[in-house]
């Protein structure tokens, strides 16, 4: 695609971001909605917008490479990435549930399910990439020096007696004599067959020419017709493309873009120069101009004040703004206006303390009465309106996306850019920039000299008025030193490690094997379907299970957008700890490694089996919690692992497990939790597959974020089966009967899945498939040694999610509508039966007659 080609998606973005901000702000104030079902549809209908939006954002920043336009892009998109982690939390708390299903909204946008997907931005990792590989290179030495230099793991070599190796060696030899006889013999046998036709009589030339032409055409058709066959069954998705390699139009696309990403630094570079260059030549020219505008500009002030007033005004303090906030957006005469307003309000003040204070107690007695009045009527006012239904809670994003919405529409939406083919910065606007920069630079300077001029002026004029103010001023000055004082300051945390560098502490972590190296994978890996039958089951009032496509999109809207963005992470909605669970094999630390590598985190392990006999005693695991959670800061954005995070918090501690110490953490880990703000991107992730093991309270206490991983559905295998096998090498042909497969796999894991291709797809067999193809009865001798995930064990695992928080608000909530529906119902049984009472009364009046 071309720079124009961007251009006009990005202006397509922009425009359906004014509509929906339109939306967003209607013009008339909307009364609270009261129909539960009609607040998710418009949050729904909100959240596929912004998805929408986001990702042709995404790609518009990713491949433009104006420095000055994605500048502009960056801000939106940080702030419709922000809205949508709102509008999910806003979804979360009015369903009490963190799996959503949008299939009627999806229709009417006529979007897909692969639309739901969270694209995650590319510029987490690319714009950091240097960093990442200065990271790595620190950690692969440490590991080195250290002597735990990561190897390969290879299979054992097994031991082989004498006379085994003897008998193997016969079978081969033997084998081998045989296949040299059979091909022996064959020769013979063919060389017979050709003497004997050569003997026979010769066909005629027409007859051999038509049984040529007639096997020729043959074989011809018949590869015609098999060669449609593929390719339809190629079309409609039943056999998977057997095309492994990228064409060359695809080869070229990702040569351009690669392009694209050198040409973006060289234009930030040349940015950057630009940007101190025009500032010292926009200083030497007009900086001296710009001084004695200023400096007209507030003796003017100075004298329209005296004429209002009649004396000079007081010089605003640099701690209100200086000269600018007298200027700002305000004429000469409303300036003295207020300033006159504040004088009047000193001259009050000097009054005697003691009418002050009978004042000031009558006063507060009628406000406190006026108070208590109006509070009265304002409580009945929001109470009756919390109880009419639903507002939509302030947006701390949406400033931001209108800032950046309106700076498009005033700068770069009309803007002609023929000229610019090279799409390199615009001097005039790093010109415009600059200019309001060395402005406000030698606005302090010059307001330091007014301030300096006026105070002569008043010393020559009003001699006597400046002294009394003096006085004045210093009063005020005490007064407010007096408050100072009163003010209680916090208590700053100790510095455990306040004489070591972070160079230090992390080099000991890693050696400890706190600090480990992420796996390259990557959140698209995690291969998992869309659930279609979910919005058809909750209309059942059935709790669906989630499918693998939710939970990939909760971890990028809880885990990625946040640790990847400050702005997301800072304003959005906090969330320090999450909790992955699941049965065995369903992809945890898959998750927690595609969390690391799609945001450049660092990884840490402080699971039990980790903990065990190091930093003893309580000023140990303080010691070491200090020293975790510190570099963490330092180095964000961090992921703190905790696998086996139930054993934290278990009931009762097995006998075996009491050595080890497993709830170490459980008082320490709540109270450095608190310590986690806004600004540090740091999330503790917890792993677990026996979360009923845990004591409840203390556990959800910690781990406010709960996602429940299911086993995968049949679409979810079907896929699985597909990318893995191919992923293995193996040839996907008509006798893989993967369909089959799939069903008979029916409980079993992404794990054992795994574990089962790769116990059948060796080497031997591989170099075997084009003569014998592989067979779907190849694969069940290895998934029947593994144990599958039973209906008991789900059921467990659902019991367990319905008592905690979000699962008990969700029974509470559906209980509640129960009732109401069953109000309804009697009510209207209820008026039928009088009405019928009133029928038979009129009936027997009429008899009676």
């Amino acid at each position: 695609m071309s720079q124009s080609s961007y251009g006009q998606m990005w202006d397509a973005a922009q425009g359906a971001l004014e509509d929906l901000l339109e939306d967003e702000y209607p013009t008339m104030q909307l009364r609270p909605q009261k129909d539960r079902l009609q607040v998710f549809q418009t949050l729904a209908t909100f959240y596929l917008r912004y998805l929408k939006i986001f990702r042709a954002l995404e790609e518009v920043y990713d491949q433009i490479v104006h420095p000055q336009k994605r500048r502009v892009v960056h801000q939106v998109l940080e702030g419709v990435m922000g809205r949508l982690v709102e509008l999910k939390n806003e979804m979360v708390e009015l369903e009490y549930s963190e799996f959503h299903y949008f299939d009627d909204i999806l229709q009417d946008f006529k979007m897909t399910p692969e639309d739901l997907e969270i694209p995650i931005p590319r510029y987490f990792v690319r714009e950091k990439m240097r960093a990442l590989k200065e990271r790595e290179k620190m950690l692969a030495h440490i590991l080195a020096k250290g002597g735990r230099q990561e190897h390969k793991t290879q299979m054992p070599v097994q031991s082989m007696s004498v006379e085994r190796a003897v008998w193997l060696l016969q079978v081969s030899e033997r084998a081998r004599q045989g296949r040299l006889r059979a091909h022996f013999m064959k020769t013979i046998r063919l060389e017979e067959q050709r003497r004997l036709q050569g003997s026979s009589s010769m066909l005629d030339p027409d007859q051999a020419a038509t049984c040529i032409q007639k096997v020729w055409r043959g074989h011809r058709d018949r590869r015609r017709v098999n060669k449609e066959c593929l390719e339809e069954m190629i079309f409609l998705g039943m056999i998977p493309d057997l095309q492994t390699t990228p064409s060359p139009a695809q080869l070229h696309a990702q040569q351009v873009e690669s392009k694209r990403h050198c040409v973006q630094e060289e234009h930030e570079a040349e940015y950057q120069r630009a940007l101190v260059n025009i500032k010292e030549a926009v200083r030497s020219v007009d900086g001296q101009d710009i001084k004695e505008s200023l400096q007209e500009q507030i003796r003017q002030w100075f004298i329209e004040c005296r004429d209002a007033t009649g004396k000079f005004p007081d010089f605003p303090s640099p701690e209100d703004g200086g000269s600018a906030s007298i200027f700002a957006q305000k004429t000469p005469e409303q300036v003295a206006a207020e300033f006159a307003a504040k004088e009047e309000e000193r001259e009050k003040k000097k009054k005697s303390k003691g009418d002050k204070d009978k004042k000031g107690n009558d006063r507060k007695e009628k406000k406190k009465e006026k108070k208590g009045k109006m509070k009265g009527k304002k409580g009945k006012g929001d109470t009756e309106e919390e109880e009419k239904g639903w507002k939509m809670t302030p947006s701390n994003f949406l400033p931001t996306v209108v800032e950046g919405a309106k700076l498009y529409k005033e700068v770069w939406h009309n803007r002609d850019e023929k000229q610019n083919f090279l799409q390199r910065f615009d001097a005039q606007l790093v010109r415009e920039e600059k200019r309001l920069e060395v402005e406000e630079e030698l606005r302090v300077q010059v307001d330091e000299l007014m301030r300096q001029e006026l105070k002569n002026l008043k010393l020559v004029v009003d001699r006597d008025k400046g002294k009394k103010k003096k006085k004045v001023k210093k009063s005020s000055k005490k007064k407010k030193k007096g408050r100072k004082t009163g003010k209680k300051k916090k208590k700053k945390e100790k510095d455990l490690t306040a004489d070591r560098t972070i160079e230090s502490l992390y080099e000991e972590l890693v050696m400890e094997g706190f600090i480990i190296r992420s796996k390259n994978v990557k959140l698209s890996d995690y291969i998992g379907e869309y659930s279609y039958l979910g919005t058809t089951l909750r209309q059942a009032d059935i709790e669906p299970m989630p499918s693998l496509s939710d939970v990939r999109q909760l971890i990028a809207l809880y885990g990625v957008l946040p640790l990847g963005s400050q702005c997301v992470h800072e304003r959005g909605p906090l969330i320090r700890a999450l909790l992955l669970t699941g049965p065995a094999g369903v992809g945890k630390k898959m998750l927690v490694h595609a969390l690391c590598t799609e945001t450049g985190a660092n990884l840490f392990d402080l699971s039990p089996s980790t903990l065990a006999g190091k930093y003893p005693g309580k000023s140990g695991l303080q010691y070491l919690l200090h020293m975790v959670f510190k570099v963490a800061r330092q180095l964000q954005p961090s992921v703190i692992w905790i696998g086996d995070a139930e054993k934290t918090f278990y009931k009762k501690v097995p006998k075996l497990e009491k050595e080890t110490e497993p709830k170490r953490l459980k008082k320490n880990l709540p109270k450095v939790l608190k310590s986690i703000k806004p600004e540090d991107r740091v999330l503790l992730v917890g792993t677990t597959r026996r979360p009923f093991d845990a004591d409840m309270k203390p556990f959800c206490k910690v781990y406010k974020k709960i996602i429940l991983i299911p086993r995968p559905d049949y679409a979810s295998r079907f896929t699985l089966w597909k990318e893995l096998l191919q992923a293995g090498g193996a040839q996907l042909g008509p006798k893989l009967d993967l369909s089959s497969l799939s069903k008979v796999t029916d409980g079993y894991t992404q794990g054992h899945i795994l574990q089962a291709i790769q116990t059948v797809l060796n080497s031997h067999r591989l170099s075997q498939q084009t003569k014998r193809p592989l067979t779907a009865v190849e694969f069940i001798p290895p998934l029947a040694r593994q144990d599958p995930v039973y209906k008991e064990e789900e059921e467990a695992y659902k019991a367990w999610y319905s008592r905690t928080p979000l699962g008990k608000k969700r029974a509470r909530a559906a209980k509640a509508s129960e009732e109401e529906g069953d109000q309804k119902k009697g009510k209207t049984k209820g008026g039928k039966s009088k009405k019928k009472g009133k029928e038979g009364k009129t009936k027997k009046r009429k008899k009676k007659k």
